[in-house]
């Protein structure tokens, strides 16, 4: 007669930890990354973080005494591609972006990630778009078009529409993380594609002049800490947090993240920067987050497609 082996559950304190870390934490990143730009080059700044995040999770996944996955340099291409969609696009821009546009809007414009993911899925063998898919990209690019309107909530500088680059292009990048040639292990893939994609975000900086502009005496107190946190509480503790979760509760309780951190960040926005949050914004998130929940609720009903649902890649742009 066999015997059952029962899973042990995770204690609900520990649930709710983990979920106020990913709410909170991915949330506030949006604030800490205006902070730090203050007196940093974008660029630079985004590069030296992951670069710093990457290395140090490699070197806790790679550490003597653990089980090492032999990484081949066709992995390394993938990362590298990976890292270019989703850190140096996706990141990048809201990082240079959010010198012009308001933390809390690029959050909610970053929120339409679910919406282009639905848009581009029958592109790469994804789950076909049902109707409430449909509903929900219409109403979120009905949202987006209200927030960048002329006369709208965003600022109607040329740097401004720029930003929805970045969602577009992190949804195509996560599309093609999912059938990529990448290690098995979570977190090796995740340093992999922080080392790859850092890197080019420093080259673009340098690329750019930033070199030049970077004087680390002039380099605010809360610039440091606002990069000390995005290394080591945003880019580790947040996605730690977020991979205990997909072990630990369902797929749907985990993707809750999506409609939460824009909120996070709006209201960090307004009451520590006192950024203003217009009637307008207020409608066209609201739009945003419904075509979101719409898109997730499609999503899972569709049939699942054959990949690593427990291996996901950087989820959160900022």
């Amino acid at each position: 007669m066999s015997q059952r082996v029962s899973i042990p559950r995770p204690s609900p304190v520990a649930v709710v930890i983990a979920f106020a870390a990913v709410y909170l934490i991915w949330g506030s990143t949006y604030l800490t990354i205006r902070i730090a730009i203050e007196s940093m080059p974008p660029f630079l700044m985004a590069g030296v973080r992951f670069m710093l995040a990457g290395a140090l999770l490699f070197a806790f996944v790679r550490r003597p005494g653990t089980k090492r996955e032999h990484i081949t340099g066709r992995q390394w291409l993938s990362a590298l591609i990976i890292g270019a969609c989703l850190l140096l696009a996706g990141n990048g821009i809201v990082t240079w972006g959010e010198q012009y546009v308001g933390s809390g809007l690029v959050a909610l414009i970053v929120a339409t990630v679910p919406l282009w993911m639905a848009l581009f899925a029958p592109l790469f063998g994804g789950f076909r778009v049902r109707w409430t898919a449909a509903l929900g990209i219409a109403i979120g690019l009905a949202g987006v078009s209200l927030l960048l309107r002329p006369g709208g909530a965003a600022p109607t500088e040329w740097q401004t529409y720029v930003v929805p680059a970045s969602p577009l292009l992190w949804a195509l990048g996560s599309l093609y993380a999912q059938r990529a040639p990448m290690p098995r292990q979570a977190l090796t893939a995740t340093a992999m594609e922080m080392l790859a994609g850092g890197a080019l975000l420093f080259l673009v900086g340098l690329a750019a002049g930033e070199l030049g502009h970077l004087h680390l005496t002039a380099i605010t107190p809360a610039s440091w800490w606002a990069f000390g946190y995005l290394v080591l509480v945003g880019a580790l503790v947040g996605y730690s947090a977020y991979i205990w979760l997909l072990h630990n509760v369902s797929s749907t309780a985990a993707s809750t993240y999506a409609y939460v951190n824009p909120l996070v960040a709006v209201i960090l926005g307004a009451a520590v920067l006192g950024e203003r949050v217009s009637w307008l914004t207020v409608v066209a998130g609201g739009m945003i987050l419904v075509a979101v929940a719409l898109i997730l609720a499609s999503r899972r009903r569709a049939q699942p497609s054959v990949r690593r649902d427990l291996q996901p890649q950087i989820r959160d742009v900022a």
